[in-house]
């Protein structure tokens, strides 16, 4: 794509993820020449993710303060990518052999109830989730034993229904009780890469650059004095295009490292010191003809990083399932973790992880962690041991800013007197809070006028490209993308899928 001399700003966008996408939809809606550079072929193609965490219930450890702004993030997210969501609900079990109690999440529950229910007090349009009062429900062992004898529903439509193969299914005798039912969705990274390239198409001040490396970033009208006076106005970036053979550079008034877990590579070449910590994970995508139609998504607590860690079994159309097990035999890996130090704001993966992110995964490790994956669900959904490794994962590195490995909420660090900025999403749902964060900054700098009817339809998600696409043109998309990266078309799916914005669902397989 050529580049045009405008009169409006320039932003350079390094990363073409979740966060790289959604700010660059953000900023070329309001008129800033906005140019995006993905080294992959493709929009949002890393590390694994199946899950909105509207309240993030997976994570028995964090704050419940973390869970309310998770629960928060997205709904917002979720009306900015409505046909990217799976609509059904999340099973949490808490096995026998934990210390743990359900009852032990019911304060933080109905905290999130109450959360939602103001959020839809606040804007009806937020009520993407159900009812606020249908947020959560609890299964008796005696309930579901009334259940186990019902038949199965191929297309569930109540919660009961949805609860009958997990009755059939989930050994009972191995978890206690009750069961936590939630409306946390899921969330498809193939329709998400799909809606975001869809939106893109239809700005006119986006400019994207696939396939495309950038090898350098120079500043080329600063100041360099001290820590306080130091200031930079404008910055080079150089980038290689993979059809071509020469190099090519733009100027930009303002930057944004979206680099995910390669992000520190660019601090580097910015100057800017900061800790940080990136995480090889995989899930692992197997097939499962004997589910009988629809299940839920089901999780069975354990404790990170243990032989008896998290399993997720997550669903999806044509008996294809994800799984997480957060055990190092599985999702996570001994010396996956990996911390910046001094001379350097980028943690050095391992070799052999690099080599899977970079080329693919060797085929008999993947075949080895995939039936192990298949093993750990089975413990506890036994006829799950017939599934079989389909030769495909989700992974890659996810970065962590600073030394918690237990953080789950971040979104972004601003340097106004450099004119940079750098996304730290450790889960996608707040990557709309980043834009919106990068916005301001931009609005402060005088690059932009924030009280304009364009900045306003964010505030009320009045997309322009949701008016002219609905889930059959994300879906072909999506598809598309599936193909090219090598995983199941009915992955590109969803079974229940928001057809209207107002929060109607339907079925689609």
């Amino acid at each position: 794509m050529k580049n045009k001399e405008h009169s409006t700003k320039r932003i350079g966008i390094l990363g073409g993820g979740t966060a790289g996408a959604t700010i660059a939809i953000r900023l070329a809606a309001l008129g800033l020449e906005t140019h995006l550079f993905e080294k992959k072929q493709s929009l949002i193609d890393g590390p694994p993710m199946c899950h909105l965490h509207a309240g993030g219930n997976l994570y028995r450890e964090i704050p419940d303060e973390d869970c309310v702004a998770l629960l928060k993030q997205c709904i917002d997210i979720l009306r900015l990518y409505p046909y990217t969501i799976d609509v059904r609900p999340t099973v949490f079990a808490v096995p026998t052999r934990d210390e743990g109690l359900p009852e032990d999440l019911l304060p933080r529950l109905d905290i999130l109830t109450d959360a939602y229910r103001e959020l839809v007090a606040q804007d009806a349009n937020n009520k993407v989730l159900g009812e606020p009062e249908d947020y959560y429900q609890l299964y008796s062992h005696e309930q579901l034993l009334q259940l186990a004898e019902c038949e199965q529903v191929n297309e569930p439509s109540t919660v009961d229904e949805w609860m009958i193969p997990v009755a059939k299914y989930l050994d009972l005798n191995k978890v206690k009780y009750p069961l936590l039912v939630v409306q946390e969705y899921g969330w498809n990274i193939f329709r998400l890469a799909a809606s975001a390239q869809l939106a893109l198409e239809e700005q006119r001040h986006a400019h994207i650059f696939t396939d495309t490396a950038v090898t350098q970033v120079i500043p080329v009208d600063y100041n360099s004095g001290s820590n306080m006076d130091h200031s930079v106005t404008k910055w080079r970036i150089d980038y290689k295009q993979a059809d071509t053979s020469e190099a090519s550079s733009i100027e930009v008034d303002y930057l944004i490292n979206a680099c995910g877990f390669r992000t520190g590579i660019i601090d580097d070449m910015v100057g800017v010191e900061v800790s940080r910590m990136v995480e090889f994970k995989s899930s692992y995508i197997t097939h499962w003809d004997k589910s009988g139609g629809q299940i839920p998504e089901i999780i069975v607590y354990g404790n990170r990083g243990t032989p008896e860690g998290m399993a997720q079994l997550t669903p999806y159309p044509g008996g294809y399932f994800q799984i997480h097990g957060m055990s190092k035999a599985i999702t996570l890996f001994d010396d996956g973790l990996v911390a910046s130090n001094t001379a350097s704001a980028q943690p050095r993966l391992p070799r052999q992880y690099m080599h899977y992110i970079e080329d693919g995964w060797d085929k008999a490790p993947l075949q080895a962690r995939s039936q192990q994956a298949i093993d750990y669900v089975a413990e506890f959904v036994p006829t799950f041991q017939s599934a079989r490794t389909v030769g495909n994962a989700l992974y890659g590195g996810q970065q962590i800013p600073g030394k918690d490995d237990t953080l789950r909420v971040a979104d972004v660090s601003l340097y106004g007197n450099i004119r940079y900025a750098r996304a730290e999403n450790v889960k996608a749902s707040s990557t709309l809070i980043a834009a919106d964060q990068v916005v301001n900054e931009l609005v402060a700098l005088g690059f932009i006028d924030g009280d304009t009817p364009e900045n306003q339809n964010r505030h009320t998600h009045q997309w322009a490209y949701l008016a002219h696409n609905d889930s059959v043109a994300v879906d072909e998309v999506a598809r598309n993308l599936a193909e090219q990266r090598g995983f199941p078309l009915a992955m590109a799916g969803v079974n229940h899928s928001i057809c209207a914005r107002t929060g109607q669902t339907s079925t689609q397989a």
